[in-house]
């Protein structure tokens, strides 16, 4: 099969994953709404899943399918674009203004996991108990996330709960979340395919078109989200859907690719990706803390720090 081939079948994957993960999540939020679940916890948990869905069925079915480092370097690269590709090209339409409540809890979180998965790796592996770590602090992450929701203001509370309020039947909504799971699994299986195959026809590591192609392909949905949310002026959204998105990919979609199979990590992951992440994490303290914005320049220099990295990874 042609190099284009597999290109259109990469694509393909893509579409059908995104549509999938956009069509179970209406369905679960409509499904667990007409149950009774209250709609502010519902906007603030399974709402939050929906930009990290793509990426969970993706690498978990890498994981079973034992491409662990297309895994592993999706969910590295992935992290980097939402910095670098997704904030700098944000920032470009439209300075992008930054809360305080960003600064002090979202920022050190996304700058502590980084720096603990950093840490992990240190002796070459992601393992099954280094993936428990990650759960629980997933699982605190979001009793934060959850207990920051009901400690809001009421017109918060009320921004929130307008997420999940979309009322439809119950059996409309078991179809779309079975739809959106199938259409999930189909283009994982597809991408994942196309990725693997790719990578033997180039010439390349599995984790060079994870880093590259594959982040790219699956952070299209903030990146698309970031414009817009730019253009409009809504920025607590830019900048909320980046922090949020890099903090599940470590704490939940890396736990539990490591958990089907530890994660092996090269030499070359420990002493370059994984502290090219560090740095664009760290970034944002300077970046976010001077005037409270990510201005037009600032947005340039993470875009041009994410197209080096990329210059990177082909040579």
């Amino acid at each position: 099969m042609s190099v284009l081939l597999y290109l259109v079948l990469f694509v393909l994957g893509l579409v059908l994953l995104y549509l999938g993960a956009e069509t179970l999540v209406k369905g679960a939020v409509r499904l667990a709404t007409s149950l009774g679940a209250s709609k502010l916890l519902v906007g603030l948990t399974l709402v939050a899943f929906g930009t990290s869905a793509p990426e969970l069925s993706l690498d978990v079915t890498a994981a079973f399918r034992g491409a662990v480092d297309l895994a592993f370097g999706d969910l590295v690269g992935s992290n980097i674009a939402n910095i670098g590709l997704v904030l700098g090209a944000g920032a470009l339409v439209r300075p992008i203004r930054v809360q305080m409540r960003l600064l002090r809890t979202e920022v050190p979180m996304v700058i502590a996991v980084s720096l603990g998965l950093w840490a992990m790796a240190a002796d070459g592996e992601i393992s099954r108990g280094d993936a428990c770590v990650l759960l629980a602090g997933f699982v605190a992450f979001m009793a934060y996330l959850v207990r920051s929701g009901l400690r809001a203001e009421p017109s918060v509370q009320e921004e929130i709960s307008k997420l999940a309020d979309v009322p439809s039947k119950r059996g409309k909504s078991a179809m779309m979340v079975f739809g959106g799971l199938v259409g999930l699994v189909s283009g994982a299986q597809l991408m994942v395919f196309s990725a693997v195959s790719l990578a033997r026809t180039l010439g390349v590591s599995e984790l060079v078109i994870g880093l590259t192609i594959v982040a790219v392909g699956t952070s299209l949905p903030e990146l698309a989200t970031s414009i817009v949310a730019s253009y409009r002026g809504e920025d607590d959204i830019t900048v909320g859907n980046v922090l949020g998105s890099n903090i599940f990919n470590i704490l939940l979609i890396m736990a539990l690719v490591a958990l089907i199979h530890p994660l092996p990590v090269a030499i070359r992951t420990l002493k370059m990706e994984l502290p090219i992440m560090m740095v664009f994490a760290v970034g944002l303290v300077p970046i976010m803390f001077t005037a409270k914005s990510i201005t037009r320049w600032e947005g340039g220099v993470l875009l041009a720090g994410y197209v080096l990295f990329l210059g990177v990874q082909a040579f």
